[in-house]
């Protein structure tokens, strides 16, 4: 399928910079001429120092720049905007309706409520910095200063390809053990890796799946790592909420298993402990408020425990390292605390889009036949890349051709989405990202290209392809550490305490709107 987001060549037909957009405002006397030239950015890290030459030349289309600016909920737990920063230059409309498809797609909310799936992408727009995560450092901050709270930190695989351009390190540039010191140096009492249980989730899923494909069940599967992604199903496509795999994301399922497992294993009371999670996604903050995130309550009795106490995006943590005066590259390297940081390549793929099916593939093949995937599957080449919309086709011996598709950026959803419901395409199991590029380009990583651009995102895709590809082990069932915790803790796949501690349910989000425009 054909990607619906316009070419380059395309783009620029219709282009009109800001230069000219500001020169007809100030004839205007419009109050957005005299703001863009008045306020800046006042130093802030994530705005810059004022306009810079390619923040000012950024093209945008007319009808964007004199539209205004995209609604953000004032208890908006992910994202945030600075008004005194806001120069209503359009930018964040001009992605958040014509990349993410979201505003614009529904017609007047039947309550007070204002449609967004947290994905952040505008904050990567934002000329000046206005619109920005919601800042949790100083939630941070206090657990570290109290000696009562034992504080453990997960980062995530994107995180660690793009923290050292916060620091002025070339893009795609892999810090993982720099990044680990770091958090050390702050004063976490553990650091765990998210690639771990990016392969206990891939264990989840494909089990899932392969039910799924035996036993008649709804088909195709549709990942849920994604909260951006599950979001916007919930919002625009509420019916195929059934499609949508039950398994949690990496980041829920560790957060659940360092206050279960890890609880258990160092006999830690799990209300004294604080998880916190370092992600490239603002919409993990929401994921992480989603009251249903909270399997370590169900299994202690506890009520207010939840999986994810606090989420920093890759901004965030670069803030805070500098806030600390820790001279990141000054540092010498440390390692991830043992019993859940082992990962396979295939979790490390985990973070750029189609790496999620491609380790999916690898370890249903195994699953299935009960042999080792042939060596075409460590090297998925058709669900590779940057396209919006990729697919495959994959022969598995004993259920015949698999067939896959891979999306990331919700305006290619839609088209992919539509195809399923008109029975067009017959997928077994489609990816979802909902950032274009995947979680490389999540709403929380580093402003180094306003607007982001392909060659930042080829960058940090081809770190993480490289760590797949040096990896020892490269399947997700291999991983020893995911061995010892089904072994000791989880039983199987999908059984009945992987059920209750590392799956989830959704909700129909539409009824907040009227239906969405043809």
């Amino acid at each position: 399928m054909k990607s619906i987001l316009p070419t380059k060549e395309e783009s620029d037909e219709k282009l009109l910079s800001r230069r000219s957009f500001f020169s007809f405002a100030g004839k205007m006397s419009l109050v957005a001429g005299v703001t863009a030239v008045t306020t800046g950015c006042d130093g802030n890290v994530s705005g810059g120092t004022g306009w810079v030459p390619e923040q000012y030349n950024a093209k945008g289309t007319f009808p964007v720049q004199v539209r205004g600016r995209i609604p953000i909920d004032p208890n908006n737990v992910a994202i945030c905007r600075d008004d005194k920063k806001c120069i209503l230059c359009g930018q964040c409309v001009e992605v958040c309706e014509k990349v993410q498809t979201v505003m614009g797609n529904y017609n007047l909310p039947l309550i007070d409520s204002v449609p967004c799936i947290d994905c952040g992408q505008c904050t990567l727009w934002c000329p000046t910095g206005a619109i920005t995560e919601v800042d949790d450092t100083d939630k941070v901050i206090r657990a570290l200063l109290d000696p009562t709270l034992h504080v453990v930190v997960q980062t995530a695989p994107a995180t660690r390809v793009a923290l050292g351009e916060e620091f002025g390190m070339q893009p795609g540039k892999d810090i993982e053990l720099l990044q680990v010191a770091a958090l050390r140096k702050l004063g976490f009492d553990k650091v765990f890796d998210t690639n771990f249980s990016a392969d206990l989730t891939i264990m989840e899923e494909a089990s899932e799946l392969l039910q799924r494909i035996q036993n008649n069940g709804v088909l195709p599967q549709f990942t849920s790592c994604s909260p951006g992604w599950v979001k916007f199903c919930e919002m625009f496509y509420p019916e195929l909420i059934p499609n949508l795999s039950s398994a949690k994301s990496p980041m829920t399922m560790l957060g659940t298993m360092i206050k279960t497992y890890y609880a258990k294993e160092q006999n830690i009371d799990p209300t004294k402990i604080v998880s916190v999670a370092i992600m490239p996604c603002t919409a993990k903050k929401s994921e992480a408020a989603r009251p249903e995130m909270n399997g370590a309550s169900v299994l202690w009795e506890k009520p207010n425990l939840r999986d994810v106490d606090i989420v920093l995006t890759t901004r965030e943590l670069a803030r805070l390292i500098k806030s600390h005066n820790i001279n990141l590259t000054s540092l010498q390297p440390a390692n991830y605390d043992r019993l859940m940081s082992e990962y396979s390549g295939a979790g490390a793929i985990f973070g750029v889009t189609g790496g999620v099916m491609e380790a999916a593939v690898r370890t249903s093949y195994y699953f299935i036949t009960g042999e080792r995937p042939p060596e075409p599957l460590f090297n998925l080449q058709p669900v590779r890349g940057l396209e919006g919309i990729k697919e495959a086709a994959v022969d598995i011996p004993g259920v015949g051709e698999i067939r896959v598709a891979v999306c990331s950026g919700m305006g290619n959803a839609r088209p992919v989405l539509e195809a399923i419901q008109k029975g067009e395409k017959e997928w077994h199991f489609v990816e979802f990202m909902g950032c274009p590029g995947g979680c490389i380009a999540g709403g929380g990583q580093p402003r180094s290209a306003l607007p982001p651009s392909d060659e930042i995102r080829a960058l940090r895709m081809k770190a993480l392809y490289s760590k797949d590809e040096r990896a020892t082990i490269r399947l997700s069932y291999e991983n020893s550490e995911i061995q010892s915790i089904y072994e000791q803790f989880l039983g199987e796949p999908c059984s009945e305490r992987a059920h209750q501690l590392l799956h989830t349910h959704y909700q129909d989000r539409s009824i907040h709107f009227n239906k969405k425009k043809a």
